[in-house]
This record gives structure tokens, sequence and C-alpha cells, in this order.
């Protein structure tokens, strides 16, 4: 009760703002220079995006042998990272849609920025299945149209084809949301920019909005429409991505807990990202009045409770295969405790069930360099998950003599730092061009508190 007194007398929007504050305060870091943080960061970022390329480029060039794939173990990196990416996009629909159908104000400071990280890690997603396939210039062979092929279609009873359709649903709901929600605010900046180029674009992309209580009204029920929609998304999506590993025969994979795991795991690594790209805005672009301590309490909050499910998740996979009887499955979670890529598995737990626990503490909590770190250690943990969930179940088949160890190739390693080269410059482009809180959904959380703050959520 004494914690919940705390939060409850903690503002929402700190700094007892005006409307007009809010507005000036948010387009501040659109208006002004740069800073040599942001060009570093930027810099970096494409750095890294070139690097991708690169390695892509040649592996298009030359064949995916450039990998580290062998008979035994046939997905690895690829997959890793592609399961990794949709999982950080998991928490922008979470945030943006669920949140807004249960009327969490809290939302209003970092929905914007989660639903681009959403779109930006659906885009780092979708590269791998490409690139997988080995000859990606035929990719349009999955999309359902009449062809010259005859009869030839491509096997609809796939995972990998249900990932193409979930995947690409989830992109352009998520993308459609998102350019929904920023119709108002591009019509602010429409009004408020003195450059000519920039009006004239602002006025196409805001869809002539005029600010009438009419345009208002058609535009909340569309966004509530367009959350309505999202909101299955968030379910099925990375359940559709589990099955890929639920519908096969290998033990350690064919389990029914699948589903909901991977949806908890989702979301507990897509809060992190979150948090690691919320609070470095905060610092960087002087959002401590917007992005508060009650913000980052409840964030942690969810990331107790979903990585609380993970833990579950995982002592339930060994007694199930304890209960099973059956000796492969057992084997298999064995040697992931003791095998060869133990420490793979042991950093997983640590990462995702031991430094968690921090958060219980409201010290930690309310401490944003040691949220910060926590998240990275989080994201680095999810992504050891999902390694181990795919090489550990491969590297020891039911033959010792089909046995083999996989590492990942420089072009491997090249590929997954272009994927953060991508997800990072797109996000600092964001963060520029547009704003990166919702100056409407804040301004409506300002009035309702009375200008104030507000103690309420």
């Amino acid at each position: 009760m004494a914690e919940v007194a705390w939060l409850s007398r903690r503002p929402l929007i700190a700094g007892d703002k005006s409307i007009g504050q809010v507005t000036r305060d948010i387009c501040a870091a659109m208006e002004t220079r740069p800073s040599v943080l942001w060009w570093t960061g930027f810099l970096g970022a494409l750095s890294l995006l070139g690097l991708g390329v690169a390695a892509i480029t040649y592996e298009i060039a030359t064949g995916i042998g450039t990998w580290g794939l062998n008979r035994t173990v046939g997905w690895a990196f690829d997959i890793t990272n592609f399961v990794f990416w949709i999982g950080i996009g998991h928490a922008g629909t979470l945030i943006s849609a669920i949140l807004f159908l249960f009327r969490q104000r809290w939302r209003t400071s970092v929905n914007r920025a989660a639903e681009a990280m959403t779109i930006f890690a659906v885009m780092c997603a979708g590269i791998f299945p490409l690139i997988h396939m080995g000859r990606p210039w035929l990719a349009h062979w999955m999309f359902p149209y009449p062809n010259t092929r005859g009869s030839l279609w491509i096997n609809f009873r796939s995972p990998l084809v249900w990932d193409f359709f979930a995947i690409s649903t989830y992109f352009i709901i998520s993308l459609t949301f998102w350019y929904v929600g920023l119709l108002p605010d591009l019509a602010t900046l429409r009004d408020r920019t003195t450059s000519a180029w920039r009006r004239r674009i602002a006025a196409v992309l805001s869809l002539g909005w005029n600010g009438s209580t009419r345009t208002w009204q058609r535009y909340e029920v569309v966004y509530l429409l367009l959350a309505g929609l999202g909101t299955p998304l968030v379910v099925s999506v990375h359940t559709i991505v589990s099955w890929d590993f639920a519908t096969s025969v290998i033990p350690g994979w064919h389990a029914t807990i699948f589903p909901p795991y991977f949806v908890a795991g989702a979301i507990f690594s897509g809060m992190a990202m979150v948090l690691t790209l919320m609070l470095v805005a905060r610092k960087t672009m002087h959002l401590e009045d917007y992005i508060t301590v009650r913000h980052v309490d409840i964030m942690c909050k969810l990331i107790i409770v979903t990585g609380s499910i993970v833990g579950l998740a995982y002592a339930t996979e060994f007694f199930t295969a304890l209960y099973s009887g059956s000796p492969y499955e057992q084997f298999v979670f064995l040697n992931r405790a003791a095998g060869p890529l133990a420490w793979a598995y042991w950093t997983m737990v640590s990462c995702n069930v031991l430094a968690p626990q921090f958060l219980w503490f409201r010290r930690v909590r309310s401490n944003f360099a040691a949220v910060f770190v926590l998240s990275i250690i989080i994201n680095i943990g999810m992504w050891f998950e999902r390694f181990v969930i795919i090489v550990t179940s491969l590297h020891r088949d039911y033959l010792p003599s089909s046995w083999a160890s996989y590492a990942p190739t420089s072009i491997e390693v090249a590929t997954l730092l272009g994927s953060f080269g991508l997800f990072f410059t797109c996000f600092l482009l964001f963060v520029r061009l547009v704003p990166v809180i919702a100056i409407g959904e804040v301004k409506a959380v300002v009035a309702h508190d009375g200008g104030s703050g507000g103690t309420h959520g």
C-alpha cells in the first residue's frame, strides 16, 4: 500500500505544463540542429548498416554456404535473429493497442516510439527469411497471385509460409496504426514550420487535417478500430512464429507451451527495448518531464510479470521432459544445461530469470541507470534464448555419428550487426523527422488532469 501511495503521487507529466508548452517542448527536438551525440549515433548506425548490406550482398552472390550451417544444424543465426526481431516488435502493439483499449493514460508518452520500434523491428526481421531462402529474388512466389507456373504453388502447410502472411499483416496494420496516430501531430508540424517544402510535405501527409470536432470524432473511431485489429495480432503473430518449432517432431521443439511462452517472451524483450530507447531519448532530447519515474516504474513491473512467465516456462520445459519418459527429450534439456553450449543456456537464465529480480526493488526501478543496464541485459538474454532453443535442439541428433558443432561465420555476425544498424538508423531518423511523443495524446492527459500533469493513471 505504501508503494501504491508513493506511485500515485508521481505525476504522469511533470513540470505543470500548459497546452502550448507541450507543443513547444516536443517539437523543439526537431526544430533545433542535431546534436553531436545524434550525429555520432547516426553515423555509427549507418556504418553498421553498410556492413550488413555488404555481407548480405556477398552472401547472395556466393550462396548460403557462407554461413556456418551444416547437415545437422540447418537453422541457426538467421532464424535466431528473425525470432529475436519479431519479439522486439511486440511491445509496440501492446503499448499502443491493448493499453489504449484499457484506457491506460500512461502509455501516451511512450506509444509513438514503441509503434515506430515495432515497424523497424519487423523490417529487420523480414530480412532473414528472405536471405534464408537462398534465392531472395524469387520471394514474390510467396504471394498467391495468378501466375504462369500452372498448378505449381507454394506449400501452404509450411509454417514458414504462415510466417510470411502473419508478418506482412502485422507490418501493414502496425504501419497504418502508427500513421493514423501521427495525423494530428503532422498537422501541428504543418502549422508551425517556417520551411516551405516542409510545410508542403506535412500538408500532404496530414491529409487535410483541420482539427474540427467532426475530424476528431472520425479520427477516434478509426484509431479505435485499428487498435481492435492490432490487439489479436500481438497474440497471433508470435504464436505463428512458435509453430515453426511446435509443429515439428524434434525433441525440444514440439511443445504445446511454445505459443504462450513465445508471446510472453516477445513482450518481455520488447518492453526492455522500449525502456532502452526511451531512456536514451529522455536524456538526449530533454524529455524528462514527459517520460517520468512513473512511466519507467510501470514498464518495469510489466517486465517483472512477463519475465516471471518466461522463467516458469523454462522450468515447465524441464519438468515436461522429465515427466515424458522420453530419453531423447530428456537428453535435449540435459544437453542444454550441461552440454557443449551450456554457457549459452546459463547466460540466458542469468539474464532473463535472475537479472529482472532486481526490479522488485523500488530503489532500482527509480534508478534510470540501473534500469537501462538491466534492459540491455534482458535483450541479450532473449537473443540467447532463441539461440539456445534453435541450436541446442539440433546440434545433437539421434545418432552420435550425426552430431555436429556450430559457430557463426563473419558473414552471419556482420548480417546481425547490419540489422541493428538498420534498426537504429531508422529510429534516429524517426526522432528527427516526427514527434517522438504523441503531442495530441499528451495534451489530453494534461487537460484531463487540470494542466498539472496529474496524479491519476
